[in-house]
């Protein structure tokens, strides 16, 4: 008869690993040896193939043969084998550890957006200045031909209004006379109280 609970016995005939949480329950180093012995691979190989990453899988193995010493007395035979318990435990913290890194990289990819977004006053500033410019650009175009030509050359190539007279070879009267006329204009076009 005892040859026969030796066959069905593992080799290494002892405790099972029921036997051996219940023993790691009440504090006993030496069968959690024997846990961790038994169950170091498995563990590892589970975090492994959801982490992908072997040194935190490594870690992960770690922080989870830790919690099975801290929390043996947990275990409930009557819900299941000592092994799924343990894979259990393992499975939940290798996913625990994917989430956190997700979260971690969205909190960073949300740091890093937020640092090139531009303060909102810069964008309005930047905004204000355009529709300014294409205001300009649309009341330029209402201006005469010599008069945008004045007004170009005076005030966006900033030549003086005699260097506008002789680029143009017209009298320095008449570029006055032309440079006014176009600023009434364009204020007028613009809105612009005087």
């Amino acid at each position: 008869m005892k040859q026969a609970v030796h066959i069905s016995e593992a080799p290494s005939a002892g405790p099972d690993l029921q036997e051996l949480l219940d023993l790691v329950a009440r504090g006993d180093q030496a069968a959690f040896a024997k846990v961790y012995d038994a169950v170091c691979g498995p563990v590892l190989g589970l975090v492994r193939s959801v982490l992908r990453d072997p040194a935190q899988s490594e870690e992960v193995a770690q922080e989870v043969l830790v919690e099975v010493w801290r929390t043996a007395p947990r275990f409930r035979a009557s819900r299941g084998s000592a092994m799924n318990w343990v894979l259990t435990l393992a499975h939940h913290r290798a996913v625990d550890r994917v989430r956190s890194v997700e979260a971690t990289t969205a909190r960073e990819r949300r740091a890093a957006l937020l640092d090139r977004t531009p303060e909102f006053d810069e964008v309005t500033e930047q905004v204000e200045s355009r529709l300014e410019r294409e205001q300009v650009r649309r009341c330029m175009r209402t201006l005469s031909e010599l008069q945008r030509q004045s007004v170009t050359l005076a005030y966006y190539r900033g030549l003086t209004y005699r260097e506008v007279a002789e680029l143009l070879s017209v009298p320095l009267g008449t570029i006055k006379t032309r440079l006014r006329d176009g600023l009434i204009r364009l204020r007028d076009c613009l809105g612009v109280s005087a």
